[in-house]
């Protein structure tokens, strides 16, 4: 059973379900309370894992997580990650067309965004913080969707979760630089000795909107601000990682 306190995106594509997770519900001891989902971070393995098998079994699918490095790549995904043995892929980005599979960005400040093709044809998933972003990380996952799913961007919904938000994440001139932003954008809020307030989830808004992409939903929670509810490298440095899941549902498709 999901957990109540998990975020549901907004949308209603046939053949698609997904969800992110929070802090709650989890076996996890602090500061890694509760429900911490990377094993890397320095947790019990063993709690991780419980933490894992306790997601899963509020899904209709099996995430398959990734290596994730603050790039661009996308990998497609099918049967064969699934099995025991399978490499794990230094990747931001996932997409399917396989019911049951769960494209998976775990989080704890980044921003995950979620795709669904028309009819539950192909999902993604996108890991993408400022480097990513910038990168164009959201794009390739976009035209990815698009190429497995034989769509165009106008027909593919896009969900933003919980992130670090416009007010409490201050950046540098590299991160303007990265995105090519004047110092008056309106998504960076100057602070003064060379520190601006960026807008992380504006910026990604901003890249789907230009790619073509007219559904985008989400984007409403701050991971910073939220303490009791999200985890936050920006704020407490050691802490767990979120996931955010889509896939598409063979019962949805029946």
């Amino acid at each position: 059973m999901r957990h109540a306190d998990w975020l549901v995106p907004e949308w209603q594509v046939p053949g698609v379900d997904a969800l992110m997770t929070t802090r709650a519900g989890g076996v996890s001891l602090a500061p890694f309370d509760s429900l911490n989902l990377r094993a890397a971070v320095g947790d019990d393995p063993a709690a991780v894992a419980r933490n894992q098998r306790i997601v899963e079994q509020a899904m209709a699918a099996t995430p398959v997580y990734l290596n994730q490095v603050h790039g661009r790549r996308v990998v497609r995904l099918t049967a064969a990650d699934l099995l025991p043995d399978a490499a794990i892929h230094d990747a931001d980005a996932s997409v399917t067309t396989e019911p049951g599979i769960a494209c998976t960005a775990q989080v704890a400040d980044c921003l995950p965004v979620l795709f669904a093709a028309p009819g539950g044809r192909a999902v993604g998933a996108a890991h993408a913080g400022w480097r990513g972003l910038a990168l164009g990380v959201l794009e390739a996952t976009l035209h990815a969707v698009c190429e497995a799913a034989a769509c165009e961007p106008h027909e593919v919904s896009a969900w933003l979760g919980a992130c670090i938000g416009p007010t409490r994440f201050e950046v540098g001139p590299d991160v303007l630089a990265a995105f090519d932003a004047a110092p008056d954008s309106p998504r960076f809020r100057a602070q003064g000795q060379g520190k601006w307030l960026a807008d992380l989830g504006g910026l990604a808004v901003d890249r789907l909107q230009a790619a073509g992409v007219r559904d985008v939903s989400g984007g409403r929670w701050c991971t910073v601000s939220e303490a009791s509810r999200f985890f936050s490298f920006r704020r407490d440095r050691v802490t767990g990682r979120m996931a955010a899941f889509v896939w598409i549902d063979r019962e949805r498709l029946c």
